[in-house]
């Protein structure tokens, strides 16, 4: 085979893995709500249906961190102006710390989202 088609080949493999993420299942970044998945409030956790309850009722909140606001940095939710949303923890039985749980609500709780893994991935709560 030319050199020149061997280096073709090999930019193409080396780039594959990249184009792939474009349209990994669980990456949903800029599209946002597109691509998120559902979740209904009888299928979350009892922490996190006690945490939504709290927010509904505002408070009070077991951490000082709860009401903060949640920045999006990693634009897994659709786009707003920062102060949309804001995240409360969802206490995780037998962490010593907050723990990777949150709910996250937006729009003065126009819409709730639940995460178990720290922001990585986002179900949209189903009321």
């Amino acid at each position: 085979m030319p050199a020149l088609h061997m280096r073709r080949l090999f930019l193409l493999l080396a780039l594959l893995p990249f184009a792939t993420l474009a349209f990994w299942p669980g990456d949903n970044r800029d599209k946002g709500a597109r691509y998120v998945a559902e979740i209904p409030v009888a299928q979350l956790p009892i922490e996190a249906r006690a945490t939504l309850s709290l927010i509904k009722q505002g408070g009070p909140f077991p951490y000082a961190r709860d009401g903060i606001v949640f920045g999006n940095r990693e634009r897994r939710l659709p786009a707003q102006a920062r102060g949309y949303y804001r995240e409360y923890t969802v206490p995780t039985p037998g962490s010593g710390n907050r723990g990777a749980r949150r709910i996250i609500a937006g729009g003065r709780g126009a819409e709730y989202w639940y995460t178990a893994d720290h922001y990585r991935s986002f179900k949209r709560v189903k009321e």
